[in-house]
């Protein structure tokens, strides 16, 4: 029985290296294609576009920003009046554009960025027409975050400090009037805080400390409403730490200022324990200087 031969080993393994390299090619061919494609793309995208900058008229900008802050679309125009100054930075309408970005900025309660811009616009043009009115607007950043008493009161702080800028500088311009108004109001936030804190020490019987935040209302905020009701608490600690003769000059300068008061009324009785009507205050008062 004739058996058939093996084929030689090296035939085969050269028959199977040739079928291999043949069904190997079209794989390889596939993968550098697939390759070159990825990096096309990659490169395509790597590529800047050509539509990153386009420089357009001053007019067209403005107006687009100018209309998108019309509309309500603060962030939006605030971006847009940004453009105007970065693509024509020596026309007048990037000064005017810088004022309108701030608005923006203002307008979408992003008083940071406001600031930054008035900082900007007031530090280029110090002498401008309109470097009262950012003055003002940066007042108002800082004045429309003013929290109550029992916060922080840097931003308080930031308005006065604002708002006597202005002042100071353009006291005859048409925004120095309201500026002297919100600056009452301010000054009238700082006491009313002082006030909150010479309470609690009252309260914790730290009486000198409650009498050194009363003298801060008195001394440095005159004009405001606090000061009646801070003689009446110097008055009351002065009392408490047994020191009467001071209690009773405290509650003489009340007296003479504010006679009709009812915190006239209570710091009589607390140093002389006697009952009194209001309006037996307003024609004399009882007060003497020692």
């Amino acid at each position: 029985m004739v058996r058939e031969q093996e084929p030689p080993k090296n035939t085969m393994n050269s028959m199977m290296r040739h079928t291999s390299q043949k069904s190997a090619i079209p794989g390889l061919s596939f993968g550098i294609l697939l390759i070159m494609g990825v990096m096309v793309f990659l490169s395509a995208c790597a590529a800047p576009s050509q539509d990153e900058y386009v420089e357009e008229p001053v007019d067209i900008l403005y107006n687009a920003a100018k209309n998108n802050l019309d509309k309500g679309n603060y962030k939006i125009a605030a971006k847009g009046f940004d453009e105007v100054e970065r693509q024509h930075p020596y026309s007048k309408w990037a000064t005017k554009g810088q004022l309108m970005a701030a608005f923006s900025y203002y307008m979408d309660n992003d008083y940071d960025d406001a600031v930054i811009t008035l900082d900007r616009f007031i530090q280029l043009h110090p002498s401008h027409s309109d470097t009262p009115y950012a003055y003002y607007l940066k007042a108002l950043c800082y004045y429309e975050q003013i929290s109550t008493v029992d916060r922080d009161q840097q931003m308080t702080s930031d308005a006065l400090r604002t708002l006597n800028e202005l002042i100071t500088r353009f006291p005859e311009s048409s925004y120095a009037k309201d500026a002297r108004v919100k600056l009452d109001l301010t000054f009238d936030h700082l006491a009313g805080k002082e006030m909150e804190i010479g309470r609690y020490y009252g309260e914790q019987g730290q009486y000198l400390a409650a009498i050194n935040r009363f003298k801060v209302v008195i001394d440095q905020y005159q004009t405001t409403t606090h000061v009646p009701e801070a003689l009446l608490r110097m008055t009351e600690s002065y009392l408490a730490i047994g020191l009467v003769e001071e209690a009773r000059k405290s509650a003489a300068v009340l007296g003479h200022n504010f006679p009709g008061s009812e915190w006239y009324v209570d710091a009589y009785q607390l140093v002389e324990g006697k009952q009194i009507r209001v309006d037996e205050t307003e024609d004399e008062s009882w007060y003497k200087f020692w």
